[in-house]
C-alpha cells in the first residue's frame, strides 16, 4: 500500500512547488531573509561555527544554504592515493555497476544508461566500474567538489521529476536518481573516466557550476554541451558546483580506477575530502 508521503509526492506540482521555494528563497527583503535563516538554523541544528561568514551577513536565504567554509574546515585526503568524498552527507548507496545497473534500495534500481540522459556510449564504459552516492542533508554544507583531478569532458541538463530524496523514496519511488531532474557532468581523469551528476529534488531551485554559473533548471529539453580537452580542469577537491537547496551526488567511475575502502557503507556519514577509495594506478601503456 502506497504511503501518504509517496502518494503526496506523485500528486504535488514539483516544478511548480521549487518554482515558489526559489523565489522566497532569494529574497533579500532583510525581515524575511532573516527570519528564514535563524528558523533554518534552529530547525535543523546547523553548525556556523564552521561556517565563513555568521549569521546577519548574508544576501539572501540561498546565499546562507550555499555558504563557503573557513579555510581547513575541510582538510583534504591525499588525492594521489584516494578518491575524495564530493560533499558533506551520509551515503545513500556504494558498489559496483553491474549488468549496467546501479543499485538504489532493496529491488529497486536505475541503469547507468538512465542517469547519463540516454547517454548509451558513456554507460557503457562504466560497465563494471564502481558507483556511490551521497545524499546532503538540509544542515549540510551544499557545496559539491571533485572526488579526483580532471579535464571537463560534457556537462548534461537531465529534465525530470523532482521527488523528495530521501531514505522513504529511495525505497519507494523507482529510479529516483534517473528520474529526478540533474546534471551528468563527465570528467577525464588521470585513470580514466568518471561522472559526478548533481540530482535535483523537491524544492531545489537551482544548480550552479564553476564554469557556468547557474543551470537552466526546470526545462523540459535535454541540454548537452561539450567541452574541449583542457578548458576546464579542476584539481581534487576544488569546488565544482552548488545546489540551492537541497539533494545528492552520484558518482561513477570506470573499471580499474577506484576500489571502496572496506569501512565504507550504506548509512555513514562523510565529509567533504574525506577519503572514500582508494585510488588504483592505471595499467602500464594506458
Amino acid at each position: 500500500m502506497t504511503s501518504p508521503f509517496i502518494w503526496l509526492q506523485h500528486a504535488l506540482p514539483h516544478h511548480s512547488v521549487s518554482r515558489a521555494a526559489g523565489k522566497l528563497a532569494s529574497s533579500r527583503v532583510p525581515w524575511l531573509r532573516d527570519l528564514l535563516i535563524r528558523r533554518f538554523v534552529e530547525a535543523y541544528d546547523v553548525d556556523m561555527g564552521e561556517a565563513a561568514r555568521g549569521l546577519g551577513e548574508f544576501d539572501s536565504f540561498n546565499d546562507f544554504f550555499t555558504r563557503e567554509l573557513k579555510p581547513g574546515a575541510r582538510p583534504l585526503a591525499d588525492a594521489s592515493q584516494f578518491v575524495l568524498s564530493p560533499a558533506d552527507g551520509a551515503v545513500s548507496q556504494i558498489g559496483r555497476i553491474e549488468g549496467g545497473r546501479i543499485f538504489q534500495a532493496k529491488g529497486r534500481h536505475f541503469t547507468a544508461e538512465q542517469l547519463l540522459g540516454g547517454d548509451a556510449a558513456s554507460a557503457k564504459r562504466f560497465e563494471g566500474g564502481h558507483f556511490a552516492t551521497i545524499y546532503l542533508s538540509p544542515r549540510d554544507y551544499h557545496r559539491v567538489h571533485m572526488p579526483a583531478s580532471g579535464d571537463l569532458e560534457s556537462a548534461t541538463y537531465v529534465p525530470g521529476d523532482l521527488f523528495s530524496v530521501n531514505q522513504v523514496t529511495a525505497e519507494n519511488v523507482d529510479g529516483l536518481f534517473a528520474r529526478n531532474e540533474r546534471l551528468a557532468c563527465l570528467f577525464d581523469g588521470e585513470d580514466g573516466r568518471f561522472a559526478s551528476v548533481m540530482v535535483g529534488a523537491m524544492i531545489v531551485a537551482g544548480i550552479e557550476t564553476v564554469w557556468s554559473g547557474p543551470i537552466e533548471t526546470h526545462s523540459p529539453t535535454l541540454a548537452r554541451e561539450d567541452f574541449a580537452s583542457g578548458t576546464h580542469r579542476l584539481a581534487a577537491g576544488a569546488e565544482m558546483g552548488r545546489f540551492i537547496l537541497g539533494s545528492t551526488v552520484v558518482l561513477l567511475f570506470e573499471p580499474g580506477m577506484v576500489e571502496w575502502l572496506d569501512g565504507i557503507v550504506a548509512g555513514d556519514t562523510v565529509r567533504m575530502g574525506q577519503a572514500l577509495g582508494w585510488r588504483l594506478q592505471p595499467k602500464a601503456g594506458a
